[in-house]
């Protein structure tokens, strides 16, 4: 049985019936205090919200045994809230036994192999000729070598994707590569290790299953947060390695101002060259990613939907976009 519905093919006004995977599932109550269900279903194309208005309790229970990462069958019709196409739906089902589809078809994956952006990446953590911070970033590299083919680098939004956290690090470093030949100021040392090392701890922060699919954020995650938690791992990593004093600072400065701003989990600002960077490198790598995300399935010559994390923007691709 083959999968004929994708999330990046869906129209407003179409009535569907096909299969998802539940990104995000919860039964929730409107201010009519009516229960609803409240979905994000996904495709290896993308994701949509999803609503299913008067559950009942019986149905609510029903609906607990369905968690993230499972397939369902739904029928629908696709509408519009707020400008941004969701879904109506009126039935929901897990999978029988003999329905059987290839898990690709269900996750978004890095368009990368895993192994391959995994060695990369080493190879890049081997060329550090500062010998504590090649073993910091060897390190922290061979620990968690089987996590970092699947995990994502969030929840939502940017590169929440299977191999999404090594694609990330990956697209930053060559970046960073080319930031250090155009500005002498920039060490390139510094700069490799410190994009590295900048998200280890999204790890340990988020929740994922080895399709990078993740249901949500540890408790450390949301007590902590990844920012404070690479602090602390900085510090055991340090100890290990035999760190130096001042270089492990900076590599503890280097994660708690790659944010910049306090709202975003920054306590401090970037405060020599190479902390500046990263932040510029983490941010454009994760708002491009979002662009490209955003107008893979727009027509040239037309506007994406509203995005969410680009202020709502409405973005455009040109007419001359696929010549």
């Amino acid at each position: 049985m083959s999968k004929e519905i994708f999330v990046n093919t869906l129209q407003v006004g179409e009535e569907i019936v096909g299969f998802f995977m539940i990104k995000l599932i919860g039964v929730k109550t409107g201010s009519n205090n009516k229960q609803y269900l409240d979905l994000i279903l996904g495709d290896s194309t993308g994701e949509i919200s999803g609503k299913k208005w008067d559950v009942s309790d019986d149905e609510a229970l029903r609906l607990a045994n369905i968690f993230v990462g499972d397939l369902v069958k739904i029928k629908a019709k696709v509408t519009e809230w707020n400008g941004t196409k969701q879904l109506t739906v009126t039935r929901i089902r897990e999978l029988r036994a003999d329905e059987k589809f290839p898990m690709a078809d269900f996750v978004s994956a890095a368009p990368e192999d895993s192994e391959e952006m995994y060695d990369y990446i080493y190879e890049k953590a081997l060329s550090i000729g500062d010998e504590g911070l090649r073993s910091m970033a060897l390190l922290f590299l061979d620990s968690e070598k089987k996590r970092l083919r699947y995990y994502p680098a969030a929840m939502r939004n940017h590169h929440a994707q299977y191999g999404g956290l090594l694609y990330h690090m990956k697209r930053m470093l060559m970046m960073g590569e080319k930031a250090c030949e155009i500005y002498p100021v920039l060490d390139k040392d510094w700069m490799i290790c410190g994009v590295i090392l900048h998200d280890m701890e999204k790890l340990n922060e988020i929740l994922s299953n080895e399709y990078g699919v993740s249901p949500g954020y540890s408790a450390k995650g949301k007590l902590l947060g990844h920012i404070s938690q690479g602090v602390v791992k900085i510090s055991q990593m340090a100890e290990e390695v035999g760190l130096d004093e001042e270089r492990t600072m900076m590599l503890q400065h280097m994660i708690l101002s790659h944010h910049y701003e306090p709202e975003y989990g920054s306590p401090v600002k970037p405060m020599f060259p190479e902390a500046e960077m990263l932040h510029y490198l983490d941010m454009i790598d994760a708002k491009l990613f979002d662009y490209e995300e955003a107008l893979a399935g727009v027509e040239p010559g037309n506007f994406s939907e509203p995005v969410f994390t680009l202020d709502r923007r409405m973005l455009y691709k040109p007419s001359f976009a696929d010549e």
